[in-house]
C-alpha cells in the first residue's frame, strides 16, 4: 500500500509538470521572440527628406539589434531618385524588412514595397500604377520609362516575385493575359496581390502584423520624425521648391525696386535660407553651398553700389545658380525651375517699373533727366537764376574760362573779347549750360558794356 501511494504521488507530479510545460512550449513562438521591432511610418510623398528619415530609423534599429523592421506604408509615390535610394536601403538591410501596406503603395511606393522581404496588405489597400511622370503630370520619355521598368523587374526578382507583373505596373503596352490589357496600367488590390504572390498575406490590423513577425506589442519601438526631418521633407518636395524660388526672387526683386531694406528682402532671403537649410538637413547640401550663396549675394551688392560693367552681377548670378544646383537632389529640375522663376521675376519687375515707376536701388542705374529742345538737349536743368549775378574771372576768358559767381566756380564765356583774370564780371545771359558774362569796370563796378 505504501509503495502504491508513492507511485501515485509520483504520477501526479509528472502530470502536473507536463501540464505546466506544454502550454509554455506552445506559447513560445508568440512570447519568446528575442528582440525589438522597429515600426517606421512611410507615408505622404516619397522625397529625399523621407530617405534621410528612413536611414536614421534603419541605423537605430541596427544599433539596437532589432529582430525586424516594419514599414507602415501609405503613399501615392513621388521622386524616382529618392525611391531608388530607399530601395537600396531595404535590400542592404541585415534586419528583415516587412512592408505593411495600410492604404496605398502607388508608383514609387510599389517599387519600395517590392524591395522588402515581406509584403502585408490591409483589406482595401492597393499597389501598382507605377508609370513615371513629370512634375507637370505628363508622361516621362521612353528612356525614363525603360529605366524604371528594369528597376521594377529587378526589385521583384530579388524576392521571387513575378517580374512581368511588376513591369505591367509601368508599361502600358505590355499585355498580361487574364490580368492586364494593352494600354492600361496594372494596379493590384490586396486580394489580387496575394493571389498573384506579389504580397504574402492580408492582415486586419497591427496585431496581425506583429503576429506575422513573431513579436508582441510591448516590443514595438515606433520611430517618429523630428521637427528638422519634417522641415526637410517639406522643403525637398518638388512641389515646394518652385514656390521657394518664386518667393525668394520676388522678395529680392521688390526690395531692389523699393528704397531701404525691409520685409520683402527678409522674406526673399528667408525663402532661400529655408531651401538651403532643408536640403542641408536632408543631407544634400554642405557648407560649400552656403558659401556659394553668400558669395553670390555679396557680388550682387558690389554690382549695385560699385558698378563694374555687369561683371560682378553676372558672377553673382552664376554663384547663386551654382549654390542652388549643388544643393539639389535633381540638379536639372532645380536649375530649370530656377531659370523659369528668374524669367517670371524679370517680367514682373518690368511690369512693376512701367506701372509704378523707378524706385529704390534701380534708380541709380537710370538717367532720369528729360531732354528738351529749349535746353539744348542737356541732361541738367538750366541756370537762368545766375542772370544779373556778379563775380570775378578766375582765369583768362578767351572767350571761355572760369569765374567765381557769388562764391561758386562756374564755367563761363565772355560776351565779347578777352577778359583778363581777376576782372569783375556780370552774368548777362544763360543759354542752356552756356553762361555769358560781361566785364565790369574795376574802379566803380559798373557795366563796361554800357559806357
Amino acid at each position: 500500500m505504501e509503495q502504491t501511494g508513492r507511485a501515485g504521488v509520483l504520477l501526479l507530479l509528472c502530470f502536473l509538470t507536463l501540464t505546466a510545460v506544454i502550454p509554455a512550449v506552445q506559447a513560445e513562438p508568440d512570447q519568446n521572440h528575442g528582440g525589438a521591432v522597429y515600426w517606421i511610418p512611410l507615408d505622404q510623398e516619397v522625397e529625399q527628406g523621407l530617405t534621410r528619415f528612413l536611414e536614421r530609423g534603419f541605423r537605430e534599429a541596427q544599433q539596437a539589434g532589432a529582430e525586424a523592421i516594419v514599414l507602415e506604408m501609405d503613399t501615392l509615390g513621388g521622386d524616382v531618385a529618392a525611391a531608388l535610394e530607399i530601395g537600396k536601403l531595404l535590400r542592404s538591410s541585415k534586419i528583415p524588412v516587412t512592408v505593411y501596406i495600410k492604404g496605398e503603395a502607388i508608383s514609387a511606393g510599389s517599387y519600395i514595397a517590392l524591395n522588402a522581404d515581406h509584403i502585408l496588405m490591409a483589406p482595401g489597400s492597393a499597389m501598382g500604377a507605377a508609370e513615371p511622370r513629370t512634375i507637370t503630370g505628363e508622361r516621362a520619355d521612353p528612356k525614363t520609362v525603360a529605366f524604371w521598368t528594369s528597376n521594377m523587374r529587378a526589385a521583384a526578382e530579388v524576392h521571387g516575385r513575378d517580374p512581368e507583373i511588376a513591369a505591367g505596373m509601368v508599361e502600358r503596352n505590355l499585355e498580361i493575359k487574364g490580368l492586364k490589357k494593352k494600354g492600361e496600367l496594372l494596379s493590384l488590390s490586396a486580394g489580387q496581390a496575394i493571389q498573384q504572390k506579389m504580397a504574402d498575406r492580408m492582415v486586419k490590423g497591427d496585431a496581425d502584423v506583429l503576429r506575422f513577425v513573431g513579436a508582441h506589442s510591448s516590443d514595438v519601438i515606433r520611430v517618429d520624425q523630428t521637427l528638422s526631418e519634417q522641415v526637410a521633407r517639406l522643403v525637398t518636395s518638388p512641389y515646394v521648391i518652385p514656390v521657394l524660388f518664386m518667393v525668394g526672387l520676388a522678395g529680392l526683386a521688390i526690395e531692389f525696386l523699393t528704397p531701404g531694406f525691409g520685409l520683402p528682402g527678409f522674406i526673399g532671403l528667408g525663402a532661400f535660407g529655408l531651401y538651403f537649410f532643408g536640403h542641408y538637413l536632408a543631407g544634400l547640401a554642405g557648407v560649400e553651398t552656403f558659401v556659394l550663396f553668400a558669395a553670390g549675394l555679396i557680388l550682387l551688392l558690389i554690382e549695385i553700389f560699385v558698378p563694374g560693367f555687369g561683371i560682378f552681377g553676372i558672377l553673382g548670378l552664376l554663384s547663386l545658380a551654382a549654390s542652388v544646383v549643388a544643393a539639389a537632389a535633381d540638379r536639372m529640375f532645380s536649375l530649370s525651375t530656377l531659370v523659369v522663376a528668374l524669367l517670371l521675376t524679370v517680367v514682373g519687375m518690368v511690369i512693376a517699373v512701367r506701372q509704378l515707376g523707378l524706385r529704390g536701388g534701380l534708380k541709380r542705374f537710370v538717367l532720369n533727366s528729360v531732354q528738351e529742345n529749349t535746353t539744348g538737349y542737356v541732361t541738367q536743368p538750366g541756370r537762368r537764376e545766375l542772370i544779373g549775378k556778379q563775380g570775378k574771372a578766375l582765369s583768362p576768358l578767351r572767350p571761355a574760362g572760369t569765374a567765381a559767381i557769388e562764391g561758386k566756380r562756374v564755367d563761363v564765356v565772355s560776351e565779347g573779347g578777352f577778359i583778363p583774370p581777376h576782372t569783375p564780371v556780370k552774368v548777362v545771359d544763360v543759354q542752356g549750360l552756356r553762361v555769358v558774362v560781361r566785364a565790369l569796370s574795376v574802379q566803380d563796378g559798373t557795366d563796361s558794356g554800357s559806357r
